[in-house]
């Protein structure tokens, strides 16, 4: 089913096999468990992806935990009132989250019966939720073999590759079909937290990544430059 060796271009070349056993066992001794990533549950796993947009998780944290004490299902979200749900989520910023959510809530319970729908064009098709989002929840919550493709992920794989990485990269199919062909198809969940756990504690974006410190070193250009 894998690739033994991932090389789209005819440039680098890694073991993806060695590649995948590398970093997930560094992925299961460093793991964030962060209360969304602790459960199966859909819903819960879209609520926090949808907070999670464009804003870090030591900052989503608080919030999301109060947020499902108030709506830890569904069909009380459904119920609730946007000026409460307004309060909850301004720490977040970003106050289109609020309408989003509301939408999102209703469409749900209107046309999946207060089930979060587990196939992509559904999960697409509900307000705000983008492929980055449904292809997170449908790994998260059932395990799909999906790439997860954003500025962590592209960050890591372009340094791997020796790509030039920019805002746009996200949108480059070769990327995407990088970080496609890589993901471990018998555990893409615990692969793909491992991808953006290695990304918040070695390859950073800001300041220089800790290199020496990071599982897939080896088979990294940037890496082993």
């Amino acid at each position: 089913m894998f690739m033994a060796k991932i090389n789209l271009d005819g440039g680098h070349s890694i073991d993806g096999k060695l590649f995948r056993k590398n970093l997930m066992e560094w992925g299961q001794r460093y793991f964030r468990p962060f209360q969304w990533r602790v459960t199966e549950d859909p819903y819960l796993i879209l609520i926090a992806e949808v907070m999670l947009h464009r804003t870090r998780a030591s900052q989503v944290e608080p919030v999301y935990k109060k947020f499902i004490e108030h709506y830890p299902e569904i069909l009380t979200l459904a119920r609730a009132k946007k000026d409460e749900l307004s309060e909850i989520l301004y720490p977040l910023g970003l106050r289109w989250r609020t309408n989003l959510l509301s939408e999102m809530t209703a469409d749900i319970v209107a046309r999946f019966g207060g089930k979060v729908p587990e196939e992509k064009d559904d999960l697409m098709g509900l307000p705000g939720v983008s492929d980055y989002i449904a292809s997170a929840v449908r790994c998260f919550a059932w395990n799909y073999p999906e790439p997860l493709v954003d500025t962590n992920t592209v960050r890591i794989i372009g340094r791997v590759f020796g790509l030039e990485i920019k805002d746009s990269s996200r949108r480059n199919p070769r990327f995407r079909e990088l970080i496609a062909s890589n993901v471990d198809h018998y555990e893409p969940r615990k692969y793909n937290y491992a991808l953006l756990d290695l990304a918040d504690r070695v390859c950073f974006k800001v300041k220089e990544p800790e290199c020496n410190y990071c599982p897939i070193q080896e088979s990294c250009l940037y890496g082993v430059q």
